[in-house]
């Protein structure tokens, strides 16, 4: 009973937000690592999109529960999201326009394009908080629970109790389905095969009579799909606030250079590394050490490496340690 009750308390604050949580960044390491496959250039501006086209599902979401429309045990905001999609592909394409696509036809060097996002990164973010605000929002509705803590006590009997959010199974659902469906396009439709030769040689398939300003249009309604679903998804497990997306761009960035930056399959490994370093740096693991040691023995500390507050300093610790010694992360990059 010892070892089910410490299983159960690592499930609960551990295993299961880890994989909620990793999923998240992997879909914004997604993101990142398409448009530097296929545009070869570093996107700042993604964390700032995200909370851009995240703030579109919100207003939506908020007007449809004004409406009464909703869908019963599930968030209404899956209902907003094709808008926000919508509106988050129609910005990216004019955000191209008008800044990328300029440096594109010159030949600009990357570290050029790099500041040009930095720049769309900093209107952006006086856009989203001129219509959201700075302030912490909230929008999540229907079931908060798929199993709750007292549930799971009744059913088992244990002393734990193990709590499934509804937001944390609809992350992990909908991210293997976004995930399915973005390797299935990739591998198998006429589309995603001129994506995959444009990223591995550019001269070549414009020669095999390959539309470059489709490609680059494609890359980037499927980069900005993947931004609403993550910033969605991740609003509805946590809260939204503008500058919490912001602070997201390093998980997503070390995601996508520990998997191997360019390369999908990458970045979705790396995602889960991420979060599960971050979750299992920073937990106190006192109560389910307590529940393997001898019986009646108790640690006196929390057993916690770092604080809580300090998850991001995990990330950047990663990050460090893969640019020094494999900074072609765990895959080689640039393979999509």
């Amino acid at each position: 009973m010892e070892l089910l009750n410490a299983i159960v308390v690592l499930a609960n604050f551990v295993l299961i937000p880890a994989l909620a949580y990793g999923s998240q960044i992997a879909l914004g390491a997604l993101g990142i690592t398409l448009i530097y496959g296929i545009l070869r250039f570093a996107h700042f501006a993604h964390g700032d999109i995200m909370a851009f086209g995240t703030g579109i599902v919100i207003l939506v979401t908020w007007w449809l529960q004004g409406q009464g429309i909703g869908l019963g045990p599930f968030p209404t905001a899956l209902l907003a999201l094709p808008v926000g999609i919508v509106a988050t592909v129609l910005y990216l394409l004019a955000a191209d326009r008008t800044v990328y696509r300029f440096y594109r036809k010159v030949k600009a060097k990357p570290m050029i394009l790099v500041m040009a996002s930095l720049g769309v990164m900093f209107v952006t973010n006086g856009i989203t908080r001129l219509i959201m605000g700075p302030s912490e929002q909230r929008f999540a509705d229907g079931e908060r629970f798929i199993i709750s803590v007292r549930d799971f006590r009744d059913w088992t009997g244990l002393a734990e109790g193990l709590a499934f959010r509804s937001a944390q199974a609809l992350t992990i659902v909908v991210a293997l389905i976004a995930m399915s469906l973005l390797f299935w396009f990739l591998n198998r439709t006429r589309a995603g095969k001129s994506m995959r030769a444009y990223s591995d040689n550019e001269d070549l398939a414009l020669l095999s009579g390959i539309n470059p300003e489709r490609v680059v249009v494609i890359t980037w309604a499927i980069a900005g799909t993947l931004m609403v679903l993550a910033g969605t998804l991740y609003g509805l497990d946590k809260s939204y606030r503008p500058f919490t997306y912001f602070q997201l761009l390093l998980p997503f960035f070390a995601a996508a250079i520990v998997g191997g930056l360019g390369n999908p399959m990458g970045a979705i490994i790396g995602g889960y590394v991420v979060a599960f370093a971050e979750m299992g740096i920073t937990y106190a693991w006192r109560r389910v050490v307590g529940y393997l040691g001898p019986e009646g023995w108790e640690p006196a500390g929390l057993m916690q490496i770092l604080p809580v507050d300090y998850k991001f300093a995990v990330t950047f610790g990663i990050l460090v340690l893969v640019l020094i010694f494999r900074p072609t992360g765990i895959f080689k990059g640039r393979t999509l």
